[in-house]
C-alpha cells in the first residue's frame, strides 16, 4: 500500500516508476502534458535523471518524498520527470541550458522553464533546504517578473540555438594528416603516466580516446602512446571500478586511481570497454585483457540478459540505500570466509591495503601481477589463479545473499548495438565462436523487434517497443549490422545498414548544415546536433565510419564524399579538443592514411577471413564471401575451386592471391 500514487504509475521506465509513489505530483513527458502545463500557465520544472544515479535517489528522499516540500512543488509548479536514458534529445536541451547558465552540468538535472517550456534556471542537486528556498525564488520570480523572465528565456534558448549552429557555420576543411599527429602531441599533457587516464579527478574510461589511440600507433609508431594505452588498460582492470569477482566497469572512479568508484554499471560502458580490450588483446597480446573479455561477458549473460536476446540498461549503485553496500567487504567477513586461503586474499585483493575504503569497508582491487605474488608466497602462478578461482566462488557465493542493486530493466537499442559491436569485435580477437553467437544474436533480437522499414524503436521492455528512435539508435545500429556481416558473411546484415542509413539521412540529414540532427522533428523547443564525442562517440562521428564503410563496401561514392565532409566540418576542432573529438579522429585516419579492403571469395575465404581479423589490422576492412555475390566488393570474382585474396583500395583492387602469405606481402606486413 502506498500513500501517494502519481501519473508516472503508467510508464514503463525504471527510473520514473521508482518517482511513481512520491507525494510530488510527478508527470511524464508528452506533448499532452506540455499542453496542460501551458494551458496552466504554471512554470515546469523538468527534473532528468536515470535509474542507476546515486545523487538522483539522495535528492529524491531528501526532497521528493517530503510531504512538505512536495506540497509546495504540486502548488506553484508542473512538475515533469524525465528519464534521460529514455530521452537523451530532451536532457541534451537542458543539459545544454545548465552549461551555459552555471558552465557545468550532471543528474539530477533540475531545469525551471516557462509554460512554453523554455528554460530560464537550471541546476542539479540540492539538499533539502536549499531545495526548498530555490523554489520559494523562483515562485517568487515567476510572480513578481514575469516579463524578465521570458525575456531571459527567449535570449537562453536563443544561445542553445547558437551553439548548435556553430559546428555548422565550419568551413568545410581538405583533410589533413599532419593534423592528427598535432593533435596527439599537445594531448599528452593532459595524460596520467602513472596511474593512466586523463589527469585528477574523477577518472571516467573514455573508450573512443583509446580506441582512436590504439589506431593512431598503428599508423604512427609513438611507443609513448603505446605505453599510455596499456596503463590505461592495466589500471581500469586492476582497479575498483572493475568488479574483479563477478565482472563488468562501473561507470567511473571518484578518485585518480581507478580504485573507488561509483558503483553503478552501464551497459554502454561495457560494450564499448568489449570493443577496446578486445582490440587491445590483438594489439598487445596481453592475457589480462582476455580474462576482463571473460569476465565482461559471463557478467552481461549472466546479470543482463533478458528473454527477448536483447540486453537490460544499467544496475544501480545503490542496495539498502547505501552507494556501493552490495559489494564492498568488512576484512573480519573476508577472513571468516575464506580460513587459510586468507593470506592470499588479502595480497591480491588488497584487502587492509590499497582496498581499504571508508567506514572499515575494502573495495577489491588488485595492485600486482600474479608473477610478483608468485615470488613473494613462493608459489605459482598457475596454483595461484587455481586458488583465486576457488576464493572467487566463496566470495560470489557469500554476496549472492546479500540484496541486489536495482535493475533497470528497459532495452535501450543503441546501447544494445554497441554490445553487438563489442561481442563481434571479442569474437574476431579470440576465435571463439560462443562470442560470434552472442553477437549474432543480438543484433537479429534488434532487427527482429526494434527496425522496421520505416522506423527504428528507442527502447524495448516486456514485448513492447516505444519511443521514436533517434539518431543513435540508426547509426550504432547500422554499426552494429556491418559488424554482424564483417563476421558472418551473411548479405541480410549488410541490406539492413544500408537500409537503415537511407531511413537516417532521410530523417535526419540536414542539407544545409551539412551535419545530422539527434531527433527527429518534435515537441523540443530546439533540434538538437550532437557532434562532440563523450564516453559514447557522438552521433555524427558515428554516422561517418558507417557512411565510409558501406560506402566502400558497395562503391556507393555519394555516403564516401557524406563522410568525407562531415569529418571536414570538425577538423578545426579535433586539435582544439581531441578528447572531445577522438571518434571523429578516429574516422579522418581512414582518409588520410593507409586504408584497405580485403574481399575474400570461395570456400576456404571465412577461415582466412578469421585469420586475418585476429591481427591487429585496423586499417584493413576484412570481407568475405563462400558464395557468389553481386555486392560490387565481390561481383564478378568468384571462380570455382579457388579461394581469392583481393587487396583493394578505395575499390581499385591488385590481382588475386591465393595464399594468405601473398596478400600480407601486398599489404607490407
Amino acid at each position: 500500500m502506498h500513500t501517494h500514487t502519481n501519473d508516472l504509475i503508467h510508464e514503463s521506465s525504471p527510473y520514473l516508476l521508482q518517482h511513481a509513489h512520491n507525494p510530488v505530483d510527478w508527470h511524464a513527458w508528452n506533448i499532452d502534458n506540455l499542453s496542460e502545463a501551458k494551458h496552466l500557465d504554471k512554470p515546469i520544472l523538468i527534473s532528468i535523471g536515470y535509474s542507476s544515479c546515486h545523487w538522483c535517489h539522495v535528492m529524491e528522499h531528501e526532497s521528493f518524498e517530503n510531504d512538505a516540500i512536495a506540497a509546495y512543488m504540486n502548488e506553484n509548479f508542473y512538475c515533469i520527470k524525465v528519464d534521460r536514458e529514455e530521452r537523451p534529445d530532451v536532457d541534451q536541451i537542458y543539459m545544454t541550458a545548465a552549461h551555459i547558465i552555471a558552465g557545468n552540468g550532471g543528474w539530477p538535472l533540475n531545469c525551471f522553464a516557462l509554460p512554453d517550456s523554455k528554460p530560464f534556471h537550471a541546476g542539479t542537486y540540492y539538499p533539502a533546504a536549499g531545495w526548498l528556498k530555490l523554489l520559494q525564488t523562483v515562485h517568487d520570480q515567476y510572480q513578481q517578473h514575469r516579463e524578465k523572465l521570458n525575456d531571459y528565456a527567449t535570449r537562453l534558448t536563443k544561445g542553445i540555438r547558437l551553439q548548435e549552429t556553430a559546428i555548422s557555420d565550419n568551413p568545410t576543411e581538405k583533410l589533413d594528416a599532419k593534423e592528427i599527429v598535432k593533435t596527439v602531441e599537445n594531448w599528452k599533457t593532459s595524460w596520467d603516466m602513472t596511474e593512466g587516464g586523463i589527469n585528477g579527478a574523477p577518472k571516467f574510461p573514455m573508450p573512443s580516446n583509446l580506441h582512436f589511440l590504439m589506431d593512431y600507433t598503428h599508423q604512427f609508431t609513438d611507443t609513448y602512446t603505446d605505453s599510455f594505452i596499456q596503463l590505461t588498460l592495466d589500471k581500469m582492470a586492476y582497479g575498483g571500478i572493475f568488479d574483479q569477482l563477478a565482472g563488468g566497469f562501473s561507470r567511473y572512479s571518484v578518485d585518480a586511481l581507478w580504485k573507488a568508484p561509483h558503483f553503478e554499471k552501464m551497459l554502454y560502458d561495457n560494450a564499448q570497454l568489449l570493443t577496446i580490450y578486445a582490440k587491445g588483446y590483438k594489439k598487445y597480446n596481453n592475457p589480462l585483457y582476455l580474462e576482463i573479455l571473460t569476465k565482461i561477458t559471463d557478467w552481461l549473460v549472466h546479470e543482463m540478459r533478458d528473454a527477448s536476446g536483447l540486453f537490460y540498461a544499467a544496475l544501480d549503485a545503490d542496495s539498502e540505500g547505501e552507494e556501493g553496500k552490495f559489494y564492498v567487504w568488512k576484512t573480519e567477513e573476508v577472513l571468516e570466509l575464506l580460513g587459510e586461503d586468507y593470506e592470499l586474499a588479502r595480497i591480491y585483493y588488497q584487502v587492509d591495503g590499497k582496498g581499504m575504503w571508508e567506514d572499515g569497508n575494502n573495495i577489491l582491487l588488485r595492485n600486482h601481477h600474479p608473477s610478483e605474488i608468485a615470488q613473494q608466497l613462493d608459489i605459482t602462478e598457475e596454483n595461484i589463479a587455481q586458488r583465486i578461482g576457488q576464493i572467487n566462488s566463496k566470495l560470489l557465493a557469500a554476496r549472492s545473499t546479500r540484496v541486489r542493486p536495482g535493475l533497470d530493466d528497459k532495452c535501450l537499442t543503441a546501447w544494445n548495438a554497441l554490445l553487438a559491436t563489442g561481442l563481434a569485435e571479442t569474437y574476431k580477437a579470440t576465435g571463439n565462436t560462443d562470442y560470434k553467437i552472442r553477437a549474432l544474436t543480438c543484433i537479429d533480437a534488434l532487427l527482429k523487434l526494434q527496425v522496421q522499414a520505416n522506423q527504428i524503436w528507442h527502447t524495448y521492455k516486456a514485448g513492447n517497443s516505444t519511443i521514436n528512435g533517434m539518431l543513435d539508435d540508426y547509426a550504432f545500429t547500422a554499426e552494429a549490422c556491418i559488424a554482424a556481416f564483417e563476421i558472418s558473411g551473411d548479405e541480410r546484415y549488410l541490406n539492413a545498414a544500408d537500409m537503415i542509413i537511407q531511413r537516417a539521412i532521410h530523417t535526419f540529414y540536414d542539407v544545409e548544415k551539412e551535419l545530422f540532427y539527434f531527433n527527429e522533428q518534435n515537441e523540443l523547443i530546439v533540434r538538437t546536433t550532437e557532434v562532440n564525442d563523450n564516453v559514447i562517440p557522438s552521433t555524427n562521428s558515428a554516422m561517418a565510419h558507417v557512411l565510409h564503410s558501406i560506402g566502400v563496401i558497395n562503391g556507393n561514392t555519394y555516403y564516401l564524399e557524406l563522410a568525407e565532409n562531415l569529418i571536414g566540418k570538425v577538423q578545426a576542432n579535433i586539435s582544439t579538443y581531441p578528447s572531445g573529438h577522438s571518434n571523429w579522429a578516429r574516422a579522418q585516419l581512414k582518409y588520410t592514411m593507409p586504408y584497405f579492403e580485403l574481399a575474400i571469395v570461395g570456400s576456404d575465404a571465412e577461415k582466412i577471413a578469421q585469420q586475418l581479423q585476429s591481427k591487429n589490422l585496423p586499417n584493413i576492412l576484412i570481407l568475405f564471401s563462400v558464395a557468389p555475390s553481386n555486392l560490387p566488393i565481390f561481383a564478378n570474382r568468384w571462380v570455382n575451386d579457388k579461394t581469392l585474396i583481393y587487396v583493394c583500395k578505395l575499390g581499385m583492387c591488385q590481382l588475386p592471391v591465393e595464399q594468405l602469405s601473398e596478400a600480407l606481402a601486398l599489404l607490407n606486413l
